[in-house]
């Protein structure tokens, strides 16, 4: 691109983005009222702070933080389970690097490895699998943890083991699936929503349309936007068009990624694999339908089920609220531990820890 190209398209960003928060300032003033968006995507809250979206926005369009990052709301009786699995001497575990450092009642992964524990970072399942052929007298448990978008290669790996007979290999199952969760917080009601951001990485899984029944049941409008300033802009806009008239829609302005229907090869590895069950997440307890299970004929691979995995009560640790800044009651600005015994090198919540965590976005962008 030529630098007079480059110039013009800068001018008509500009251009945009001013006309953009034009409208968004005119429909606001005329309803006259707090609006409350969630965005349901940790990689939206990073980018919302990253960009400064927020200084932009009226002071009557506030942008909430959901539960869109998976390792924050992985139930704290699971991190503590996964500490004390590592600590056995034939098990090795192959977990993404944010879950590393997640504090749990006893320390964390990352002190059981100094301690001697074998925990490895992998990249992928497929990359945990093949720790299991290559340690046969040991038994490699991956933690699988993340919405839709890393789900089918978890379902994948479990098939790939079955096929080639490998017996070491597990999976500690933590999946979580997103429209259940936006379902369970409109239904709590401790926190008004009045529109869903909603993510743009699941939503390529599972589909626009997926959505629908929250527009339908609840009246909310949804909007899937994909993580660019003017594209937020312009989904955050879209919401407040739908409730300044009165109307609730599905609208899909990442449409150039996000089909109707989703990814259907990743939907059938799902099925194949897994079966939708109940399933703990951190502040908002036990929700059904929103996790999944492995289904019988790939039972052999659940990890809670070999090694006799027995869950402890959710004890948050003291004094960090954590739970409620995912479920959008609270911002991090209001946990006393913030900044203070609580940052990136001192994690107390998983908040601090995840890249996509909301604490972690308002330490580095926006305190």
């Amino acid at each position: 691109m030529t630098n007079t190209a480059q110039s013009t398209r800068s001018s008509e960003l500009r251009d945009s983005l001013a006309a953009l928060r034009q409208e968004l300032h005119v429909l606001a003033n005329a309803i006259g009222r707090t609006i409350r968006i969630m965005e349901v995507c940790g990689t939206h809250t990073v980018s919302i702070f990253r960009s400064g979206l927020r200084a932009h926005l009226p002071t009557t369009v506030r942008m909430i933080s959901g539960p869109g990052c998976p390792v924050c709301v992985t139930a704290q009786s699971h991190i503590d389970a996964v500490i004390r699995l590592a600590a056995r001497p034939e098990v090795i575990i192959a977990t993404y690097g944010d879950m590393l450092r997640v504090p749990g009642r006893t320390g964390s992964l990352e002190i059981q490895r100094a301690r001697g524990a074998d925990v490895r970072i992998v990249q992928s399942a497929r990359t945990a699998l093949r720790l299991a052929r290559d340690h046969p007298s040991s038994e490699v448990v991956f933690l699988g943890v993340g919405f839709e978008t890393t789900a089918p290669a978890t379902a994948a790996t479990i098939h790939e083991a079955a096929a080639a007979g490998i017996t070491n290999f597990s999976v500690l199952m933590s999946h979580k699936r997103v429209v259940p969760a936006m379902r369970a917080l409109l239904e709590n009601g401790e926190v008004r929503i009045d529109g869903f951001l909603c993510p743009g990485h699941v939503s390529v899984i599972i589909g626009a349309r997926a959505y629908q029944s929250i527009v339908d049941e609840f009246r909310r409008p949804c909007v899937i936007a994909g993580f660019e300033p003017e594209a937020m802009l312009r989904g955050i806009t879209r919401i407040v068009r739908q409730i300044a008239a009165q109307d609730a829609r599905l609208e899909n302005m990442y449409a150039a990624v996000v089909s109707e229907i989703g990814n259907t090869a990743a939907q059938r590895a799902l099925d194949e694999v897994f079966e939708a069950c109940a399933t703990p997440w951190r502040e908002l307890g036990v929700i059904e339908s929103s996790g999944y299970a492995l289904r019988e004929k790939y039972r052999q691979f659940d990890a809670t089920e070999r090694f006799r995995i027995a869950f402890g009560p959710e004890l948050p640790r003291a004094g960090c609220i954590c739970g409620r800044v995912i479920t959008g009651a609270a911002e991090p600005s209001e946990c006393k531990l913030f900044a203070r015994g609580c940052t990136p090198l001192t994690p107390i919540g998983p908040c601090m820890v995840s890249g996509e965590g909301t604490c972690a976005a308002w330490y580095r962008f926006g305190r």
